[in-house]
């Protein structure tokens, strides 16, 4: 949870403030469901706390903290990453580039449901530098990371599409969670019937704490803790400082559990809940004694087993799931010339029921051009690489084909296919001021990036871009978007990399560049990697033929012993 000051006057104003705008919201859209045939599963503790350990791990490998933008936070995201797409999910990392520490938030959605029926549960991944949060907010970090397993396992049948979020930077400012509902369209936004926010759910000297308490959207989480007779409370402490408020202000209903921050116990509260009264419910909160050990696993199991029963409630249906899948291409477009060929990976899902066999086949492709599949079936889940092929009479024009999977449904996808005319390959090399020798255009750099400097020197000429370097915590980002032509043979991308550094572990990754062509990530390369001189690094682009995508680098350095990224003659070759 982020911290936030207030004097009296204003305190009171903003909370009179705040209670105006909740109550004029309209009706909320996730009316509570009746009782689901199928109970909620009970959420492991011990499971919750080995995720708890994993993000204690990361944080003291890591300079001691998990802050955004830090190591410690992109290796917590790739830790809950790792787990969800074992478990199944298709995980997507959204980069926040207008954050105070630009990092990723991560987004896991489960695949069944209807897809404009979204009911979302989200906590913050990112703590304080001063400590490793473990209760803020690894707590409620953990059991939404357990719950989106269980769901998995489970695999129940889905009335509501469930989406899960671990945000960036909610520490700064939200920015995290802000970043992410302004990206969403208004119909996108539409189809989130409600959000959930768990935020510092395991506090020692915690409370019983549910955001705007009373509305419908509540319901699911005040009938399970009023189950358990725990007597909750409106989460006045919380109020607009934690990622609901990202989705309140653009009037997407919201709720969520809290135990409490620094605000103090009253003696009411230590008289029905137990605890110490006039002590702050989290007496670690910001600060380095956050460890695992500033956990009650009371607060945090009744936590993780309500949010349970709010899925079940809402998004899961009665009685024994149907078999069913999904199929997905990827890239959905591509080009190819006569003679050529271009491929795309196909990959299916398990919606609900059991994992089954699914046969692949295609339709629409015109005379001259072949499709085929390796393997030409999956068990659903699996992924096969599908190769369109033109021949050299191939007419040229662009085509729908349709991806079939055939099992105990029939499933489809398309894939739009470009056939260049003879001489289509309108190629050469593709990157401006390949070498840094012309200023800056028309790359976008961070201040100092693009430089001169004898420090490093550049393998050809006097300029070269140094990302990072500086021995403290640093993010700084090299970009060019460039348009790569249809109808190449081939498209290489090729830079020459040199990697500099004061870091003497041999086994931990400190400091690490990204390298990404639109959102895909192509390499990420660290202070594991340095090595005298320049190395030459090369990737196939064929897949990004007849689309304009940005090619980035971004370099995060922590916050201390410097590692240097220095990057030259940058070059896209296609022809």
């Amino acid at each position: 949870m982020r911290r936030r000051t207030l004097n009296l006057g204003t305190a009171v104003a903003l909370l009179a403030g705040a209670t105006a705008v909740f109550v004029a919201q309209p009706v909320p859209a996730v009316p509570p469901a009746a009782p689901a045939a199928l109970a909620a599963p009970d959420i492991s503790i011990t499971n919750v706390q080995a995720h708890l350990t994993q993000f204690q791990t990361i944080a003291t490998q890591n300079g001691g903290n998990r802050r955004a933008g830090s190591a410690g936070y992109t290796a917590s995201v790739a830790y809950v990453k790792s787990r969800l797409q074992s478990a199944g999910y298709t995980v997507t990392e959204q980069y926040c580039s207008d954050c105070t520490y630009p990092s990723n938030n991560l987004i896991a959605e489960w695949p069944g449901g209807p897809a404009d029926q979204v009911v979302m549960f989200g906590a913050h991944l990112d703590g304080v530098s001063a400590g490793p949060g473990i209760n803020d907010n690894g707590s409620g970090s953990a059991a939404l990371l357990e719950n989106a397993l269980v769901l998995a396992q489970q695999n129940p049948t889905m009335t509501k599409r469930v989406r899960f979020a671990w945000w960036t930077d909610e520490e700064q400012g939200l920015n995290g969670s802000d970043f992410y509902v302004r990206s969403l369209t208004t119909t996108q936004r539409g189809y989130i019937k409600g959000y959930y926010n768990f935020d510092m759910v395991g506090s020692t000297n915690g409370g019983y704490f549910i955001n705007r308490i009373t509305s419908a959207t509540a319901a699911p989480l005040k009938e399970y803790w009023d189950s358990l007779n725990l007597q909750p409370e409106e989460n006045v402490e919380g109020q607009g400082r934690s990622d609901d408020y990202s989705f309140a202000r653009y009037s997407i209903q919201t709720s969520g559990y809290a135990a409490g921050a620094s605000a103090r116990k009253t003696s009411t509260q230590a008289a029905k809940w137990g605890g110490t009264s006039g002590a702050s419910y989290d007496p670690c909160y910001h600060r380095s004694c956050d460890t695992s050990s500033n956990i009650s696993t009371t607060h945090l199991n009744r936590s993780a087993d309500g949010i349970a029963y709010a899925i079940w409630q809402l998004a899961v249906g009665s009685g024994t799931p149907t078999n069913d899948f999904s199929v997905s291409v990827s890239p959905t477009s591509g080009s190819v010339a006569p003679g050529a060929s271009t491929t795309a990976t196909v990959s299916t899902a398990t919606t609900s029921g059991s994992a089954q066999t699914v046969a692949l086949s295609a339709s629409g492709a015109p005379a001259g051009v072949t499709v085929s599949f390796s393997p030409s079936s999956v068990t659903s889940g699996g992924s096969s690489t599908m190769t369109v092929a033109a021949s050299s009479s191939a007419p040229a024009g662009t085509y729908t084909i349709t991806v079939t999977g055939t099992g105990s449904a029939t499933r489809t996808a398309t894939y739009s296919v470009t056939v260049t005319g003879s001489g289509g390959c309108t190629g050469g090399q593709l990157i401006g001021n390949s070498s840094f020798e012309n200023g800056t255009t028309p790359w976008t750099a961070s201040t100092g990036v693009i430089t001169n400097s004898a420090s490093q020197p550049a393998r050809t000429g006097s300029y070269k871009a140094w990302l990072n370097g500086a021995g403290y915590s640093l993010t700084e980002t090299l970009s060019q978007s460039v348009t790569i032509p249809a109808g190449c043979a081939s498209y290489t991308l090729a830079f020459y990399l040199h990697i500099d550094t004061a870091e003497t572990t041999t086994s931990i990754a400190y400091d690490r560049l990204t390298v990404q062509v639109g959102t895909t990530t192509l390499a990420t390369y660290s202070n594991l990697n340095k090595a005298a001189g320049y190395t030459l690094r090369t990737f196939n682009l064929a897949a990004y033929a007849g689309q304009t995508v940005t090619l980035k680098f971004t370099g995060v350095e922590d916050s201390s012993l410097q590692t240097s990224f220095v990057i030259d003659d940058v070059t896209l070759q296609a022809s």
